[in-house]
């Protein structure tokens, strides 16, 4: 039995955005689809499917809305699924408009804020501090939930109520939601999977196979694991999940943008046609360049993320980031301390 909540209120209507408010209003929650874009919107008003899914049949009792003060309007529960670099500008605007209020903020956004960087929740908390954050993560592509594709994710908050309640929220007889404690460790691993799905891409694109991706999905787990570790988060998160399980969809699925954007690369697009391309916001970017700047602070080596920066930024050829990538010092695959800060 899914809670009752008076409305919710889910923000950004991309892909993941209006595939999730479905999900939710199928499970009997009242719903206020909102988007600055009103193309957006007119486009789900006519069609009921966002760009990039079109096995999506929107719920009929979705509201669709353009006011972002008469989407929030008596919603206990907001949910963000914009670009993670619009979450800074997002809470401001809540700020102004909730002012002392407290509501439980959902993020399903997943990358690191470039300005600060912090994660994502602890932008929220700083600018929205009588509100509580929970996250919802995991291996969720949107178009194999729009299609009733059994998927699993974890919901996560400090509060143990709130992370129930997220848990109650979004399961059904396809999703199945298990709650999760740590926030931190579950925000990493649903932003810095995407980094090493760009890399499994270029594996793609540039025609190696299973063994290329398997290392890179390995090696790249031990990466963000280490990260987490050295932020304070547990390392175990990053195996379930949040971690583990989104990592593999994300290097897998001929439908994430990640790795699709990797694949571009790899064939010898630019930076800038894989981009346009892709066409929509490929979160792995940006959230290489925070993580590597996070790693440096922290001490931490993350040669993978180091050459998709460098492959990104038009200054590293993908063959000459895989020479350099097999060409490093050998070493013990698990080192002493290798989860300690």
């Amino acid at each position: 039995m899914n809670p009752s909540i008076e409305r919710i209120a889910v923000l950004g209507a991309g892909a993941w955005g209006s595939t999730f408010a479905d999900v939710l209003a199928r499970n009997g929650s009242p719903v206020v689809l909102w988007d600055k874009n009103p193309a957006a919107i007119e486009t789900l008003a006519k069609n009921r499917a966002p760009f990039g899914v079109p096995e999506l049949s929107l719920h009929e009792s979705v509201r669709l809305e353009t006011v972002l003060s008469d989407a929030i309007a008596g919603c206990p529960a907001i949910v963000l699924v914009i670009p993670s670099q619009a979450i800074a500008p997002m809470a401001a605007d809540l700020a102004s408009l909730l002012g002392h209020e407290s509501r439980l903020i959902v993020l399903l956004s997943k990358g690191i804020d470039i300005a600060s960087g912090d994660v994502l929740s602890r932008v929220i908390e700083r600018t929205l501090p009588y509100c509580r954050v929970g996250v919802v993560s995991g291996p969720c592509i949107a178009r194999e939930v729009a299609q009733g594709v059994p998927t699993s994710v974890a919901a996560a908050s400090a509060n143990p109520d709130d992370a129930i309640f997220l848990r109650d929220l979004v399961s059904s007889r396809t999703l199945r939601a298990y709650t999760q404690h740590d926030l931190l460790g579950v925000e990493l691993g649903g932003a810095l999977k995407n980094i090493i799905a760009i890399a499994a891409g270029i594996g793609d694109g540039l025609g190696f196979g299973a063994n290329t991706k398997a290392a890179l999905m390995t090696r790249g787990l031990a990466e963000m694991s280490r990260l987490a570790a050295a932020m304070g988060a547990s390392p175990v998160t990053l195996f379930g999940l949040a971690g583990l399980g989104d990592l593999a969809v994300t290097c897998f699925s001929p439908h994430s943008r990640n790795r699709t954007f990797g694949e571009l690369l790899g064939k010898g697009k630019n930076p800038d046609e894989a981009r346009n391309a892709i066409g929509m916001t490929v979160e792995g970017e940006p959230t290489a360049r925070a993580a590597l700047a996070l790693s440096q602070r922290h001490g931490i080596d993350m040669p993978i993320t180091s050459v998709v920066v460098r492959i990104c930024a038009a200054e590293l050829d993908p063959r000459e980031a895989v020479a350099a990538l097999m060409q490093r010092e050998l070493k013990d695959e698990f080192p002493p301390g290798l989860f300690t800060s």
